[in-house]
């Protein structure tokens, strides 16, 4: 598999810099969070503020970010995590894409930086009752121990529907990268595919700002959650520690 140019030196410097900050990171064994029959580790370590630079060779080198955390999966018993990326100005939309583009023509998005408003708040709960029950969370921990940060500028797509907020996606936002953290949305209106929806929102926003590479977390095969982003085509898997390009797999 040949890499491409950006990303042969991005692999580069991300090598250099990993040997200055290797030390600082450490592996935290806990429960699957994905419910996968195998148990997770984070390779991990907690940032302050980061360059644009340093974010983006951390996202090119398949890293996430978790509040103040960046992290990459050592999990010795599985695989299913994988890094997915786009790139904006190739995309090729299906008509299943197509469709929830018509489907939510009057939905009204905002673009703006991440707030922990009580609508936002209280939608970020809903979207947890429903979705994940078994777990003791709520939308003020999401947004001060996940969203929020101070490693990197975050923003929010925000969606609202004659007025009333139905989805919004947190987003980290470099000179040339754009990095998916969270999505969630009203359940009520879980037929508008509002997930489609807002990668469709993300892709327009980076073309509008000359962004070229847009990370969507994890691709988990054995998770209906996380597969629907290889049918946004074409896509790139950061396999074997590269970026490998997968093409009309809808």
């Amino acid at each position: 598999m040949k890499m491409s140019l950006y990303d042969e030196q991005c692999a580069r410097d991300f090598e250099i810099m990993e040997s200055r900050i290797d030390h600082f990171f450490a592996e935290m064994a806990v429960e699957c969070p994905y419910h996968l029959p195998h148990d997770a580790r984070f390779y991990q370590a907690l940032f302050s503020p980061l360059s644009d630079r340093a974010m983006e060779l951390f996202l090119a080198s398949g890293y996430r970010r978790n509040g103040n955390c960046l992290y990459t999966m050592h999990c010795p018993d599985c695989s299913a995590c994988v890094p997915i990326r786009l790139h904006p100005r190739e995309m090729k939309l299906n008509r299943n894409q197509r469709r929830v583009l018509k489907k939510n023509q009057d939905i009204e998005v905002e673009f703006a930086p991440i707030t922990a408003s009580e609508e936002n708040i209280r939608l970020c709960e809903k979207f947890l009752r429903s979705r994940y029950p078994h777990k003791y969370n709520d939308g003020k921990s999401y947004y001060e121990g996940f969203f929020l940060n101070r490693i990197i500028p975050g923003m929010e797509f925000r969606f609202r529907l004659r007025g009333r907020l139905v989805g919004t996606g947190i987003v980290d936002v470099g000179q040339n990268w754009m990095n998916a953290v969270y999505f969630y949305f009203d359940p009520d209106e879980a037929s508008r595919s509002l997930g489609t929806f807002n990668i469709l929102s993300m892709i327009e926003t980076c073309l509008k700002l000359d962004i070229s590479y847009l990370y969507l977390g994890y691709y988990i095969e054995e998770v209906a959650a996380m597969n629907y982003k290889r049918r946004f085509d074409p896509h790139y898997l950061y396999l074997d520690d590269g970026w490998r390009k997968i093409d009309k797999l809808t």
